[in-house]
């Protein structure tokens, strides 16, 4: 066990000095006759009790070969067992935190059950310090059940089969992301909720503590950029929340004329402390009880008409999708560059954001987007049978994904169906609707400052922004389609792109910005035979260029979409598809693929924000509050 002192932070967007890492080495073993509670695995581990054990590297799953395990079998049962110290001092309680266990987790501490928990992408975590044994070693025991024939549960592109099929890939079981330890106060911050308004140039911080305030309170937020201050202020906590506003005008922040505001081209990130201090009689802060340290941004999302508007101007958004998928590890990040190289490589190939396609991000990854400058277009991992059953399960796993992640500014829209994956009835079935319905309007009850999308790609019936699905690999398909808004309307209302209805009676076509979110899927592996049917083959990485840049001029030069998706970042498995392969190597020269992602669209010329001098920006509040 080491505590961290150059890694990034397993919750980069709340963190504290100390914290230490689990990850490494933990006893592991298959439980397929499922006996391990009734024999207190939990309690005793040894041959005697019929533990098979074995080593695996966490959080590796054990299907991965990185695990040390790479056993693709099904195993529904899976128990973890490791030892550590404490390090929390006689003050402190101490935090057992998991990034994500697939699917159910149980967690023991010393043979006491601490935590359980459902829901294979989101986080959890547990007060172990009542488990502690004095000073001895301590003992951690997990059991996940993650049951591969389960298709009410959400879970995205893992298969269901033994061998992974179609565009379906191995699963992903048991702990996968990072697993850590937290020593931290009794009365302490336990969530931060940073929400930008552009317009009227505030930014906004929710803070919830871990339990009401058994003592006056008063909560400190200090906001830097760059070293320098632009805000320190205080209010008194509430019972168990706070809530600060900070105006950034001119006495704390120029803006640069809106170039402080966050975008691709300008990913300005502001640094926050936040403090909690005890108070006296007459409520002035005295000693400090927590300090974390975070980071927001200004930056919004909207959509007026056809067009995409980031920080109030038009924007087109060049997409690519990214599963996050590695041979080596599965969903789990392989290593702890791997993320920053994911979208470094992404950016060094034209394109302003990323399409997470049926994956929930590691916070990693949003870290480096947001730090680097890159859009996320976030979506819901599936289940694949309709049931109230799978209704509960995805939409407590959706609260959780966007409780997790609605702080960090480059993600600009939630997708919680794509496909009519799990809701296969929607263009018949009142109850698959009002499912999508209510996921929309769930999502924008909670978040009403991002584009929901309710079902991408076909069949919407509810959503602000129009998707398309279309894989023609003919470029003047896609131009007879696409290329005028009358176009566009015939191809809404009698084209059926991919063999799927677009627009589902009651759901208007004008007024709404319309994007192509899959497109293109050329295949190519070097030797012209892909393993999927499903995509056009390149022959060549010069028919590869040849043909990417053929559909991408389609899209661009179509003055009446807001946007495109290109089908996809890297290969995956037996999708062949990528720009790149599976190890993230270039299939063609990356300059020249650039310079076909990047070329201007007819739809919005000039899209960059951060190329445009001040006197292109039309006056907003924030403006004005800049020349006071």
């Amino acid at each position: 066990m080491a505590e961290s002192g150059t890694g990034l932070h397993p919750r980069p967007q709340l963190t504290r000095q100390r914290w230490f890492d689990l990850s490494g080495q933990w006893q592991f073993s298959y439980d397929d006759a499922d006996v391990g509670l009734n024999r207190c695995w939990y309690q005793s581990w040894d041959e005697s009790e019929g533990v098979a054990e074995r080593a695996i590297t966490v959080p590796f799953p054990p299907e991965s070969t990185a695990s040390g395990i790479g056993d693709t079998g099904f195993h529904r049962v899976l128990w973890y067992r490791r030892t550590f110290t404490a390090p929390n001092g006689p003050d402190e309680r101490l935090l057992l935190h998991f990034g994500a266990v697939d699917y159910t987790a149980d967690v023991w501490v010393n043979g006491q059950l601490v935590a359980q928990h459902t829901g294979g992408h989101t986080p959890f975590h547990a007060d172990i310090t009542d488990a502690l044994v004095g000073s001895a070693e301590q003992v951690v025991v997990v059991r996940a059940v993650d049951d591969p024939h389960d298709l009410e549960q959400p879970r995205g592109k893992q298969d269901w089969q033994e061998a992974p099929h179609a565009i379906w890939y191995q699963r992903t079981s048991g702990i996968w992301k990072s697993v850590w330890l937290e020593p931290v106060p009794a009365t302490r911050i336990d969530e931060l909720r940073w929400t930008p308004d552009v317009e009227t140039a505030t930014l906004s911080l929710d803070v919830r503590l871990n339990a009401v305030a058994q003592q006056p309170l008063r909560l400190r937020l200090r906001l830097t950029h760059d070293g320098a201050e632009l805000a320190d202020t205080s209010v008194m906590v509430a019972r168990d929340r706070a809530s600060i506003t900070v105006p950034l005008r001119q006495s704390h922040m120029t803006l640069e004329r809106r170039r402080m505001l966050w975008s691709p081209e300008t990913p300005n990130l502001l640094d926050a402390e936040v403090w909690l201090h005890a108070t006296d009689g007459e409520g002035s802060a005295t000693e400090p009880v927590d300090l974390v340290h975070s980071y927001a941004a200004m930056r919004s999302i909207g959509a007026s008409s056809n067009r995409i508007l980031l920080n109030g101007r038009p924007y087109f958004l060049r997409l690519v999708l990214d599963q996050c998928y590695w041979t080596e590890s599965h969903l789990a990040v392989p290593d702890p560059d791997a993320a920053r190289r994911e979208v470094e490589l992404v950016r060094s190939l034209g394109f302003n954001g990323v399409r997470l396609h049926q994956k929930v991000a590691d916070p990693g990854f949003l870290y480096w987007c947001d730090r680097l400058g890159l859009l996320v277009w976030a979506e819901m991992p599936a289940a694949y049978e309709y049931s109230t059953r799978t209704v509960e399960r995805v939409t407590r796993e959706w609260l959780e994904i966007q409780r997790r992640d609605y702080s960090h500014p480059c993600i600009i829209a939630w997708v919680p169906v794509n496909e009519s994956w799990g809701v296969p009835n929607l263009a018949t079935s009142t109850r698959h609707r009002s499912f999508v319905t209510a996921l929309y309007h769930l999502t924008k009850a909670l978040d009403p400052t991002r584009l929901v999308v309710g079902n991408d790609g076909w069949e919407q019936v509810v959503t602000d922004v129009i998707t398309v699905h279309d894989y023609t690999a003919r470029p003047e398909v896609l131009t007879q389609r696409y290329g005028s808004a009358a176009s566009i309307a015939d191809t809404l209302q009698d084209v059926q792109p991919m063999y799927r209805t677009v627009l589902l009676p009651g759901m208007p076509g004008e007024g709404r910005p319309l994007m192509i979110t899959e497109f293109g899927g050329i295949s190519h592996d070097g030797d012209g035979a892909p393993s999927w049917h499903g995509y056009s083959v390149a022959r060549t990485p010069e028919d590869l260029v040849e043909r990417y840049r053929a559909l991408v001029d389609a899209l661009l030069d179509a003055p009446a979409i807001s946007g495109f998706c290109y089908t996809q970042f890297t290969d995956t498995l037996q999708e062949k598809n990528g720009l790149v392969t599976a190890d993230r190597e270039p299939k063609a020269d990356l300059a020249t693929l650039r310079s076909i992602t990047r070329r201007p669209s007819a739809a919005v010329p000039a899209d960059e924000v951060g190329s445009f001098e001040y006197g292109d920006y039309p006056p907003t509040v924030m403006d004005r509050n800049s020349t006071r």
